[in-house]
């Protein structure tokens, strides 16, 4: 089955001044900030490559972490945030999308775990359902009606402990922001922003408590080709500026897009999506969290393949220096895609990409939503149910859980001949220099050079799998040197280089 192709480009550019620009100094000039680790998805400070490839890595699927109890009524779980580590309580707090098929007011489930993948269910009390407040439930009031909600971030800066978890509401047509009553986040209240924003029937939350801005990513519906994403910022939680089509599909998805769909349709281990007709195939932007990850700010977009009245899911990965124009990462191949039948997967057709990357030590935690099915089920008398002639696992949607080394997004990679990076000049702003490198049959070497062009030092070679190892020198050093304008060159054979940074 053939779609056709072309090879028409777009950008999507807009404009949003309320922030500064990561990884650039004030001046204008590329900036390494103390601790803050530089990565390679984009050309940011990179001055030039030499026979380097660069690669983008997929995370490793762990499964399901949190299963839908669909004997008492919960056929899916989903989730748009990232699980939120209390330092006080020491457990993760997570709220998510799910509750019973059959319960007449809106809520959302509320989990802990201590260990990020063993997830409890605690009773709150606070939803009555069959007659019993024993369960996990937690509703908001919103303008005289009970609705749930699934986005929750902390802001550890705020002065007043019973505000630092805040939130964001789906409710038809706007967005609704939520403050919590008690410290604890389980118990909440409604928080009116200055300006309603207005949203479509999908949205990311995240926080920067570096710049301390709020990111609300809301689906946009009517884009150039299909559905597209919005963002809305702000800095104090009540005033927001909101830039519309920060980010679409453009014509080259269209492209690849049906080659995806042709792969897909010819792979008999992976799902067959439901009802398709080439004349209504396209691609579009279902979902896109953004957060930020060191000095970058990261978008998981879930790239709707439609293959008729339905389709499926892969998700990719974008990056932002700042928020105006994202840029694609890895040549758009999928970061995160469907799993195979047989494997006891959830994430076989739908896929909602992570919000943003949890750090766990030497690791990124990613939870993401996989569902078996998109279009076998549909609205019945208030209720969703299979098609006519269709049997279905109602076990059909889970929070799932893919595991990435850190700072593992794209990383630099040579054979045995010998590759080389080089920065672009910056200020030091520490004395010790690290690198993430895995190298175990191959080497790692640093130089430091002034302005002029001179060396001021030269490495000992970096060998094995180093994911924080400090740079000895041979000769010379950065070491009372803070201040000074350098540049680095790194030179790698055998290997693959993640990330660098100054401490």
């Amino acid at each position: 089955m053939t779609f056709g192709r072309s090879f028409f480009r777009r950008v999507s550019t807009g404009l949003l001044s309320l922030i500064g620009t990561c990884g650039i100094a004030a001046d204008g000039t590329f900036s390494v900030p103390l601790r803050e680790r530089q990565l390679f998805l984009d050309e940011v400070g990179v001055a030039k490559i030499e026979n380097l490839t660069r690669t983008l890595h997929r995370p490793i699927k762990k499964g399901a972490v949190i299963r839908p109890d669909y004997h008492s009524g919960v056929t899916g779980y989903q989730t748009r945030s990232v699980p939120l580590w209390d330092h006080d309580a020491q457990i993760f707090r997570f709220w998510v999308n799910g509750r019973p098929n059959d319960l007449e007011i809106g809520a959302c489930s509320y989990f802990e775990s201590k260990d990020g993948l063993h997830w409890s269910r605690p009773y709150l009390g606070q939803v009555e359902y069959h007659g019993s407040l024993d369960n996990n439930l937690v509703s908001v009031l919103l303008h005289g009606k009970l609705t749930g909600f699934e986005n929750v971030v902390y802001d550890p800066n705020d002065p007043d402990p019973s505000r630092r978890f805040k939130g964001i509401a789906r409710r038809p047509g706007t967005i609704q922001f939520l403050y919590p009553i008690a410290s604890d986040g389980v118990t909440w209240r409604h928080a009116a922003p200055r300006v309603p924003i207005r949203k479509g029937d999908e949205d990311n939350f995240s926080f920067d408590v570096t710049k301390r801005l709020f990111i609300a990513t809301l689906r946009h519906n009517g884009g150039p080709y299909g559905r597209a994403v919005d963002l809305a910022t702000s800095t104090d939680f009540k005033s927001w500026n909101r830039r519309e089509l920060a980010f679409h599909a453009d014509e080259l998805d269209q492209e690849l897009g049906r080659e995806n769909m042709e792969a897909r349709l010819a792979d008999p281990t992976r799902a067959r999506p439901f009802g398709i007709n080439p004349a209504k195939c396209f691609v579009d932007v279902y979902n896109m969290g953004v957060s930020r990850y060191e000095g970058l700010y990261i978008g998981f977009p879930a790239m709707f393949h439609r293959t008729g009245n339905y389709g499926f899911h892969l998700v990719q990965l974008v990056c932002s220096r700042d928020l105006e124009s994202f840029q694609r990462v890895g040549d758009r191949k999928t970061f995160i895609g469907p799993s195979r039948l047989g494997a006891g997967a959830y994430d076989l057709t739908q896929i909602i990409g992570p919000s943003g990357a949890l750090v766990r030590g030497d690791e990124l935690w990613f939870y993401y939503t996989g569902g078996k099915y998109r279009g076998e089920l549909v609205r019945k008398d208030g209720e969703w149910v299979p098609r006519e002639g269709f049997t279905f696992d109602p076990d059909r949607m889970a929070i799932c859980l893919a595991v990435l080394r850190r700072d593992g997004f794209v990383s630099l990679d040579a054979g045995e001949a010998e590759g080389a990076v080089e920065t672009e000049s910056f200020q030091l702003s520490g004395e010790d220099l690290f690198v993430n490198v895995a190298a175990p049959k191959g080497e790692l070497r640093v130089e430091v050079f002034d302005t002029e062009g001179q060396p001021l030092a030269r490495s000992e070679p970096l060998r094995g799998d180093l994911l924080r190892a400090p740079v000895k020198w041979r000769k010379g050093g950065i070491a009372g040197r803070k201040g000074a304008t350098v540049r680095l060159r790194f030179t790698l054979r055998a290997g693959r280089f993640y990330s660098y940074w100054l401490e």
